[in-house]
């Protein structure tokens, strides 16, 4: 079989959904066609986060993240209302336990402003008010944060793009056409010809881009989050962090209260041994040597072993994992906490080990990729999906 189209989209998280949904309304009638090796949408980190509509507060101002996160969380809880979509603007507590941490808490508050979001300085004694269990020396609440379904948004993005969606459609070849765009081959010998190549391939971003002959300059390195499920959830009103550390992008052990009234306690993040490593036996020995061989990773592990060792003892301990809910919140106990399903994180690594820390689109002649897109891009997915859809279009409007 062979296709023709104007943009071929690889990946139908919610990046890639809502790029073709921006496109379908930027340019009525232009064809898209979305290729997703999974049989639905957003079954990797659109549907295994913990749902939170971050408010933009702990990104750097004028970063992508920043912009992006806090345009987004108002339009995502527009969009979830107009569209049925379970939401709920809950406000969040990042709580300050430790002396040490209070610089850092006073940071995230001249942030918030730089990126005009409110944010109101609490004691420790205006903490319960808003957490009754919380304790901490200090913290802030952030009203705009909320949480919704990202999954029932994917899928509302999907219905609403026009676009033609085909699961189990894996790419497995990428050609150029001599400057007339694209040609796809899936796995099951189907080739999809387009104008423009876009790539929202998540934990396999940098393998579609070097299929597509474009050099990433980046590689995925997959870490896993672990989550549990509180088994009090009365104990959580809404969401509650720690302060996080701005060396790393991970946010740290937190509780987040679901649109389903369950409570997430999660993630930390640890090496998975696959690029789809959802536990500790899942490895794929090709993710893993490929992980290995990234001069990128070494140098990461390196500089912050300390830090990963501490990840890997809440992962294999859960009396660990519960000392560090315990800072937040002194009334869990260990069976308190029951496992849940777990995520893993696409983190773009570069080959000085450096984590990238903000969204990372790239492109080429008929080529935009999407190489860095984790938390708190579900958040950010409509404008993101609008960015995407400009640099399509431009290369359209080039010829």
């Amino acid at each position: 079989m062979r296709d023709e189209t104007d943009v071929v989209v690889i990946g139908a998280g919610i990046v890639g959904l809502s790029t073709a949904y921006a496109l379908s309304r930027q340019r009525p009638g232009i064809r898209v066609t979305v290729l997703e090796k999974e049989q639905g949408p957003a079954r990797h980190q659109t549907g295994r986060n913990s749902g939170v509509i971050h408010s933009g507060v702990c990104y750097r101002p004028g970063s992508l993240k920043a912009r992006y996160a806090t345009r987004g969380a108002a339009e995502m809880v527009r969009f979830c209302a107009e569209h049925g979509v379970p939401h709920e603007v809950t406000g969040k507590l990042i709580v300050a336990t430790g002396r040490e941490e209070l610089p850092r808490l006073h940071a995230l508050v001249q942030r918030g402003r730089e990126n005009g979001i409110p944010v109101r300085e609490l004691g420790p004694s205006q903490i319960p008010a808003y957490e009754p269990e919380a304790r901490g020396l200090a913290a802030i609440h952030v009203a705009t944060t909320g949480i919704c379904d990202y999954g029932a948004v994917a899928r509302v993005l999907a219905e609403s793009s026009k676009a033609d969606i085909r699961y189990g459609a894996e790419a497995g070849l990428i050609s150029r056409r001599l400057g007339r765009g694209v040609a796809v081959r899936t796995k099951d010998g189907t080739v999809v010809r387009g104008r423009v190549l876009v790539n929202c391939a998540g934990l396999h971003c940098d393998r579609v881009a070097r299929l597509a002959g474009d050099d990433p300059e980046m590689r995925i390195v997959p870490f896993r989050g672990e989550y549990y499920e509180l088994a009090r959830p009365e104990l959580v009103r809404g969401l509650v962090y720690p302060v996080p550390d701005p060396a790393f992008p991970f946010l740290g052990v937190h509780l987040t209260r679901g649109v389903d009234g369950g409570v997430h306690v999660g993630p930390n993040a640890v090496l998975a041994g696959a690029r789809e490593g959802y536990s500790w036996p899942v490895v794929r020995p090709a993710d893993l040597a490929g992980t290995l061989a990234w001069p990128g990773f070494w140098h990461l592990a390196r500089r912050h072993a300390g830090y990963g060792l501490g990840e890997v003892g809440r992962s294999l301990s859960k009396p660990a994992f519960t000392r560090a809910v315990r800072r937040l919140l002194p009334a869990v106990r260990e069976d308190d906490l029951v496992p849940a399903p777990a995520g893993v994180r696409a983190q773009a690594v570069l080959r000085d080990g450096t984590l990238v820390d903000d969204f990372l689109i790239r492109q080429g002649p008929s080529t935009v990729h999407v190489l860095n897109a984790p938390s708190p891009a579900a958040t950010a997915s409509l404008p993101i999906g609008r960015e995407v859809a400009r640099r399509v279009l431009g290369v359209l409007e080039r010829g």
